[in-house]
């Protein structure tokens, strides 16, 4: 099954892309919870980060470098940002395509809450 990730990557649906090569595709998360909430997602589909294979191991790291590039981009690199990969339902995630979440723009608060 196609997930909704793999249709922005395919330019299937409309998605604000910010960066697309070879490996990762990042775009605008569309409920933002941050000033800055970027997307960045593999172009290869790998649901969950259990699903990361050794070969894997360069992509992953791209998509660092990505995240690194564009929080310099859009002026978050110097006063911070976080870099959020879920896991599962008890990780908080909701597509399970792996993605990792660049967020800034703004004071986070505590890494965790709770409830």
């Amino acid at each position: 099954m196609t997930t909704l990730f793999e249709k922005i990557i395919a330019r299937q649906i409309p998605g604000d892309i910010l960066h697309q090569d070879d490996r990762v595709t990042a775009f605008r998360d569309i409920h933002p919870r941050a000033p800055v909430h970027i997307l960045i997602v593999p172009n290869k589909p790998i649901p969950t980060a259990n699903d990361i294979a050794d070969m894997d191991e360069a992509l992953i790291g791209h998509m660092f470098t990505v995240a690194r590039d564009l929080a310099q981009r859009e002026g978050i690199s110097e006063s911070g940002y976080r870099l959020i990969i879920n896991c599962n339902d008890h990780g908080g995630q909701e597509v399970y395509h792996l993605h990792a979440h660049l967020v800034g723009g703004a004071p986070l608060g505590p890494m965790l809450s709770c409830a």
